[in-house]
């Protein structure tokens, strides 16, 4: 057969690959791949008691329905069929962000498409893959980078061996439009290198998020997760004008410059880093682990402290309600952005993928009143399944965003309590290395006690459970100051008592969430309110095999090659995985770090979006008196634990 007869039999095969995918779409609209147990490369999982979680709710406080509720008391059984209805929800529950990914953003509408991805797959041939590279579709230039046609970019989306669809990227077809959400897997579960089996709860380290928005065709959803002053430098072009709030007429940014600038901004986050706060400041930081059982608070700057599950259930609200729907936060862009709401939304909607969702300033319609019209969820806050919070507009300690992420036909936060139970029974896999001696682990446990690593990485989760004020801990501060401006709308803290169904009842019944047994100061420290720099939590150390680079923003990476692998330059940028043993090394030893930083410092970009790898100066080396002998063994131990 000739290779023309080849390529043409491979796009008929990829072809009707596709067409059986959509004939799927039509009987099950959506479908997402929820790996058996015999693809999850973790061995074990922590042994729940369900009846130790279930308590009453209290009594009620008012004749207004308000529940007091205690610190660990929320009414909430932990058995099987939440752990199930958890797990379920972190492989396939997207809350409808398909919706904003594809017909807002247009996702996949650029040069990065369905049939190209489908193609990269069907060339695995069922081996599975941790980096699906994919073909562009189209020519696109992004800051001073030319993509052509043609070529294979890096995407980090992983595909377990034996299936044929993305990890965490649920697929939909309605209304003629194929339509790709993200779940809570794309980020924290990821693919082993070695047997292409599912690690669960481990960092997607290698998610080139970054990129993949910035081939969007209206990236500039995304825009408040971009390094920008204002809208101002933008809005040269007058005649595209919407009536404000407050009746006067304002401008709109001009789409094209804008849409120039924020891909700019997001090309230039690293693999495995995702900017999850809105501050119109480029901060991205590395995608946590879901290792999560004790190590609360929740999130790199401790923000998640208080509600179910200490924290963690606000943590995983907070990741589909303001990082997936830049709409949801329309009400408060006044007070955390200084933009009017109708020039928000008219700038995240006026050059929508969907011409559905395409605001025309021409149309006579506030921004406002022609969302209302297409938006396929009127009753919540944004487009994706949300309901406001009692205190709405205003936001909380238990919903920074002020919202809360649920389905229709489900309880109040029955997924998301689903979702954070069940990651507290996530263990970590045995390290795929070779196993250090006894004698070594035990030197290794001494080291860390004599070097003082215990005074904050204490207990079972190696953790005080405290945030650490950035000039103390020295990390890269600009995501420490990432939630400042909520002070200006925070209110009391309040849920819905969880036994109620989503669409709520007329008067709910709402449970005042404690907060007496918070220290004020640290929950200055995790949101920078006040006169408070801002800080990051101490983070467990369970699972770190799993998880490099290090620190906050990933900026501590170092590959196999110690002399050659260094920084994110040397590593990710080149598309080579940190190794763990030599990552940690340069976490401590003063000289090797040295030189990890300057090798992020050669890259102008990296710069630009924070990311530096500074901080954290304790140091097990010659400096502070441990030989390479003690060293090596803090590190193997380090490495142990699970």
């Amino acid at each position: 057969m000739s290779h023309l007869k080849i390529w043409k039999a491979a796009l008929l095969f990829v072809g009707i690959a596709i067409i059986g995918y959509v004939i799927i779409y039509k009987v099950e609209p959506e479908y997402a791949y929820i790996p058996p147990e015999k693809k999850i490369l973790n061995e074990s999982a922590v042994d729940i008691k369900t009846d130790m979680y279930h308590t009453s709710l209290g009594e009620p406080l008012n004749n207004q329905g308000i529940v007091q509720a205690n610190a660990d008391d929320w009414g909430i059984t932990i058995d099987e069929s939440l752990l199930s209805l958890g797990r379920d929800a972190f492989y396939q529950e997207t809350f409808g962000n398909e919706i904003f990914l594809t017909d807002i953003m247009g996702i996949v509408d650029g040069p990065f498409t369905i049939p190209n991805i489908m193609q990269a797959i069907m060339k695995l041939n069922g081996e599975g893959t941790t980096n699906l590279r994919v073909e562009l579709a189209d020519d696109i230039k992004i800051g001073d980078k030319q993509y052509r046609k043609g070529d294979l970019i890096d995407t980090g989306i992983d595909v377990v061996k034996g299936t044929y669809t993305p990890l965490g990227m649920p697929v939909t077809f309605s209304d003629g439009r194929v339509r790709v959400g993200v779940s809570c897997a794309a980020c924290h579960a990821t693919v082993d290198r070695e047997t292409k089996m599912v690690i669960e709860g481990a960092p997607n380290a290698d998610l080139n998020a970054g990129l993949i928005l910035a081939l969007a065709t209206n990236s500039t959803a995304y825009f408040t997760h971009a390094q920008l002053s204002n809208l101002n430098e933008f809005m040269n072009n007058l005649k595209s004008t919407v009536t404000t709030t407050n009746g006067t007429e304002e401008a709109l940014p001009d789409p094209i410059l804008l849409e120039k600038a924020v891909d700019n901004i997001l090309v230039k986050w690293p693999p495995g880093n995702f900017d999850s706060t809105i501050d119109l400041k480029a901060n991205p930081a590395q995608i946590p682990d879901s290792f999560t059982l004790g190590d609360h608070p929740y999130g790199w700057s401790g923000f998640a402290m208080a509600g179910p599950f200490k924290g963690l259930s606000s943590f995983s609200n907070n990741v589909h309600a303001q990082n997936a729907d830049a709409l949801s936060q329309a009400e408060i862009s006044k007070p955390l952005f200084g933009i009017d709401k109708e020039v928000y939304i008219g700038t995240i909607l006026q050059n929508a993928a969907n011409p559905t969702f395409r605001f025309s300033p021409g149309s006579g319609m506030k921004p406002s009143e022609f969302f209302a019209s297409v938006d396929p969820t009127p009753d919540s806050s944004g487009i994706n399944e949300l309901v406001p919070s009692p205190v709405y507009p205003k936001v909380s300690i238990v919903a920074p965003d002020g919202l809360f992420v649920s389905s229709p036909g489900f309880k109040i936060w029955e997924q998301i309590n689903g979702i954070a139970a069940w990651q507290n029974t996530i263990i970590p896999p045995r390290p795929t290395r070779k196993i250090p001696s006894s004698d070594t682990l035990a030197l290794g446990r001494t080291v860390f006690e004599q070097a003082g690593c215990i005074s904050c990485h204490a207990g079972n989760s190696y953790t005080n459970n405290r945030v650490v004020s950035v000039n103390e801990i020295k990390t890269e501060p600009s995501r420490a100051k990432a939630l400042q401006n909520t002070e200006k709308i925070f209110g009391e803290s309040y849920v819905y008592q969880f036994e109620q169904n989503v669409p709520l009842p007329e008067n709910p019944i709402v449970l005042k969430v404690p907060v007496n047994h918070i220290d004020p100061e640290q929950i200055k420290l995790a949101y920078a309110h006040g006169d408070s720099p801002g800080g990051y939590k101490t983070p467990s150390l369970i699972g770190l095999y799993w998880t490099a680079p290090y620190l906050h923003d990933g900026g501590i990476a170092v590959g196999k090659n110690i002399g050659s692998e260094l920084g994110v330059p040397g590593t990710l940028l080149k598309g080579i995985q940190p190794d763990p043993y030599n990552s940690l090394k340069a976490l401590v030893d003063q000289d090797l770090r040295q030189k990890v930083l300057e090798a992020n410092r050669t890259i102008k970009d990296l710069q630009q979006v924070h990311i530096q790898g500074i901080g954290h100066p304790f140091w097990v080396d010659a400096s502070t008196g441990f030989t390479p002998e003690q060293q090596n063994a803090l590190i193997e131990f380090l490495l142990s634990l699970k």
